[in-house]
């Protein structure tokens, strides 16, 4: 169990390298609004915190990422601990200062990449067996080592190892194994610790599509008194429905003064219906890397500018956007989506702008989302974004129109 003194008043809850304050609640959802503050500088929730796999973000510099607004983003445990490897992140002092980044950092545990990018990957009571991508040698991911190469990562937040199942699995019997598992883990993971003063460790929720092993799984958790709480194992091919079951049954059960982190999540529909059922920190790496496929994302949708009807369209990628690529005056550059269209099919610059105005769109829907929670006008911004996005009602998607009346939002009401 985490011994981290602990102080609260009415809105603030701290530990040892964090502190949570409650701002504002939407008066008719579960969104909340709070500011978290960690070791290198507060962040406003609800936040999309991109990924940077390698201590990179593809596509942009550090510089360009603060630029962005972004206070927090994610490493990846797995492939930093493979390269530059655990030696290296010591010598440097860490990731911060590998990459030049002076903000927070959020790592996962590298759990996931084990089970899905390694071929003959088996998990046992003991951790992860696989075989090394560089020589095929046996290799071994234990909750211990998963901690320990987080703590010379030197990440703000750092993630349990975790037992992670498809959700789509129908062996019940594996999936509550991978649940109880997940929950003895993260036991290990708290005794591994060595850096609670600096690095917050976060337990991550399984449990598959079962409601009923969520909540076991949740008030398990829960009982170890981590400083933030995550839910994982979705973004796997579950109906989207399915995922809003399961976020609003563990989001019920979570204290008001701890972070919510939904993983893996990043598509703007996703994100804005996450928010109103109680989540409050996401992840994706879809910004980016659609960023390479030509697509600029909007408020009306996605839009691929490899297409040739934008071959004489010299708009900004989007009105409006304060991104740097669309502005026009304070520094901006002016994009045109026919100059991006120019470059779209070899030239990395495409990529490159693309990528600048994809993470912005993200960051700002979210701070657009605190303010009108705030203000506690987040149903009439989830109206709106949903209007914008779609030519009728009668396009609206049914998951997210299904779990917003959930939350008392009817968008097929007048």
């Amino acid at each position: 169990m985490l011994t981290a003194c602990k102080t609260m008043t009415a809105n603030i809850s701290s530990s040892r390298a964090l502190e949570f304050q409650l701002i504002a609640r939407c008066s008719t959802t579960r969104a909340r609004a709070s500011v978290l503050t960690l070791p290198h500088g507060p962040v406003d929730l609800p936040t999309f915190m991109p990924v940077a796999t390698q201590a990179s973000l593809k596509g942009l510099t550090p510089q360009q990422l603060e630029e962005t607004g972004c206070m927090l983003c994610l490493n990846n445990t797995y492939h930093l601990g493979l390269k530059p490897g655990q030696k290296v992140l010591d010598d440097v002092g860490g990731a911060h200062k590998l990459q030049g980044w002076k903000r927070n950092i959020l790592t996962d545990s590298g759990g996931f990449q084990m089970v899905s990018l390694l071929k003959l990957a088996r998990v046992t009571e003991e951790g992860v067996r696989f075989l090394s991508p560089h020589d095929g040698s046996p290799m071994l991911l234990t909750p211990e080592l998963s901690i320990h190469l987080q703590n010379s990562i030197g990440s703000d937040i750092i993630m349990q190892l975790d037992d992670v199942l498809v959700t789509t699995s129908p062996d019940k019997e594996r999936m509550r194994e991978a649940m109880a598992r997940s929950v003895r883990w993260l036991d290990r993971c708290i005794a591994a610790h060595r850096k609670p003063s600096s690095q917050n460790l976060f337990c991550i929720i399984q449990g598959g599509l079962d409601l009923d092993m969520r909540r076991e799984c949740t008030r398990q958790m829960l009982a170890r008194d981590t400083p933030g709480i995550a839910i994982g194992g979705l973004s796997g091919g579950e109906a989207k429905g399915d995922y809003c079951r399961v976020v609003a049954a563990c989001t019920a059960l979570m204290p008001d003064l701890k972070p919510r982190y939904v993983m893996g999540i990043g598509y703007p529909e996703d994100l804005v219906v996450s928010v109103a059922l109680g989540a409050d920190m996401f992840d994706c790496v879809w910004p980016t890397r659609t960023a390479r496929f030509g697509n600029a994302i909007t408020k009306h949708g996605v839009l691929n500018l490899r297409n040739s009807q934008y071959s004489c369209d010299f708009r900004p990628l989007e009105p409006g956007c304060a991104c740097a690529c669309c502005r026009t005056g304070d520094g901006g550059m002016a994009v045109t989506r026919a100059f991006v269209h120019h470059n779209a099919a070899k030239e990395t610059v495409a990529a490159h702008l693309l990528s600048i105005h994809n993470v912005w769109y993200q960051l700002n829907l979210m701070r657009e989302v605190r303010q009108s929670i705030i203000e506690d006008t987040f149903p009439s911004l989830i109206r709106r974004f949903f209007a914008d996005r779609h030519a009728s009602k009668a396009d609206y998607p049914a998951w997210a129109v299904e779990a917003l009346k959930s939350v008392g939002v009817d968008l097929m009401s007048e």
